[in-house]
């Protein structure tokens, strides 16, 4: 797959996230996170585990698990307390930081030191989320606060160990997002009950929005996601994120009569030329270039090396240089 191809698409799941918060005011029941985030991961899970037809197998049961855990499980619930309790879109700056998580996590677990490139890229996306989403408000809530962190550190975590681990042999993205999004749904469910009880009443208008969400927003968007890093690092994956709350700034505006600020505006502009600056290919000098030939000459006579003759866990056609979000 063509790399600005790959990126394409994987784009398609934070442009997608970003609808979730108009689709949650204005056609889902209120007050009732847990439930949305239940209705968001399960059926979509279980609906991909039928397409895929393919259960895990071994130690990927654990990391199925794992993974649906910190990309699911405990990223939906931890984001909705979050979005819930903290005022002015503070939540959406918190998440903003995702791809500084990434990269400071991608250093630690797959010896991929961020470069100051990547650093000032997020850091200015951050900056341009913040000035279209922060708004003037009270005294912070601690617990709002630690769901946001939590949230944000949650599903940086599961991008990370979703890059790190990679998929079994002859498993496609399908079946490692099915296995998440069941698994996910599963821990959510209990929780759910528990502090919600049982499932509100629903109307035709609320079920549209949980389809929607499901299909849409998760079964199709997760799948592109995880499927993304495969061909993407997960630093460059991560700094597709702000597209999520600009989409959502943008549907407020053009869809639910919300007005925007020239500040706003301008984080915008910000945030978006960011996310594109930090999808293109850095220049590299025609000594690393020439370099990069000769060793490439060099190694041309030697036949390929695949993950099943090398022992490692990923073959070298999909170790892309650039791995990161």
């Amino acid at each position: 797959m063509k790399r600005s191809t790959a990126i394409l698409l994987t784009a398609y799941a934070p442009l997608t996230w970003g609808s979730t918060y108009a689709v949650t005011t204005e056609f889902l029941p209120a007050d009732r996170p847990l439930f949305t985030g239940l209705m968001r991961a399960l059926p979509a899970g279980l609906l991909l585990l039928v397409l895929a037809r393919r259960l895990p197998r071994g130690e990927w049961w654990w990391k199925s698990v794992v993974l649906g855990a910190l990309n699911i499980g405990a990223f939906f619930p931890l984001l909705f307390l979050s979005a819930y309790r903290l005022p002015g879109g503070m939540a959406a700056v918190v998440g903003s930081v995702g791809p500084l998580f990434v990269a400071g996590l991608a250093a630690l677990l797959l010896a991929d030191r961020p470069s100051p490139r990547t650093l000032l890229t997020g850091a200015a996306a951050a900056l341009g989320v913040s000035l279209v989403v922060l708004k003037a408000a009270g005294a912070l809530d601690a617990v709002g606060v630690l769901a946001a962190v939590g949230s944000t550190a949650s599903m940086s975590t599961g991008t990370v160990l979703t890059k790190r681990w990679g998929r079994p042999d002859g498993v496609g993205p399908l079946a490692l997002t099915a296995w998440q999004l069941t698994a996910g749904g599963l821990l959510i469910a209990p929780v759910a009950f528990l502090v919600e009880g049982a499932p509100p009443a629903l109307d035709g208008r609320n079920i549209a929005g949980y389809v929607y969400l499901s299909l849409a927003g998760t079964a199709v968007a997760y799948w592109l996601w995880f499927r993304g890093i495969g061909h993407l690092s997960a630093t460059q994956a991560s700094l597709l994120g702000p597209l999520s709350p600009l989409t959502a700034a943008v549907i407020g505006w053009a869809a639910l009569g919300q007005s925007l600020t020239a500040v706003q505006v301008a984080g915008m502009a910000i945030a978006f030329g960011a996310t594109v600056f930090a999808q293109l290919r850095p220049r590299r000098s025609k000594r690393s270039t020439s370099g990069v030939l000769v060793a490439a000459s060099v190694s041309a006579s030697e036949p390929f090396s695949s993950a099943s003759k090398n022992d490692r866990k990923v073959s070298m056609d999909l170790e892309i240089a650039e791995v990161r979000r």
